[in-house]
C-alpha cells in the first residue's frame, strides 16, 4: 500500500515521500514530525495484517531498535498503529 504525500500518520507525522522498500515486507517514508519539528523516517509493515508471523517479527524489530544507540542507526522515536490498522 502506497501512502499519499501529505497523509498524516499517528496524528503528527506528515508523509513527504516514499524512500523505498525495507526488508521486503515494509515500505519506508520520509516524513515531518509536526510535534517535534524535525524530519523522520517511518517504516510501515506492508505484509498482510492477518499474518501473525510478520506482525511478531515487526514487533520484535521495534523492541530491538529501541535498545540500539549507534551513530549509523536512526534512533526509534515512536511506534504504533495508524487509523487504517497499519503498523509503523
Amino acid at each position: 500500500m502506497s501512502r499519499a504525500v501529505g497523509a498524516v500518520v499517528g496524528g503528527r507525522y506528515v508523509i513527504e515521500q516514499e524512500l523505498g522498500q525495507g526488508g521486503g515486507m515494509a515500505t519506508v517514508y520520509h516524513a515531518w514530525d509536526g510535534r517535534q519539528t524535525r524530519p523522520v523516517a517511518i517504516k510501515f509493515l506492508e505484509a498482510p495484517r492477518a499474518d501473525p508471523v510478520a506482525v511478531t517479527r515487526f514487533a520484535r524489530e521495534i523492541v530491538t531498535l529501541a535498545q540500539l544507540n549507534h551513530p549509523h542507526i536512526l534512533p526509534l522515536f515512536d511506534s504504533g498503529q495508524d487509523g487504517d490498522g497499519s503498523l509503523y
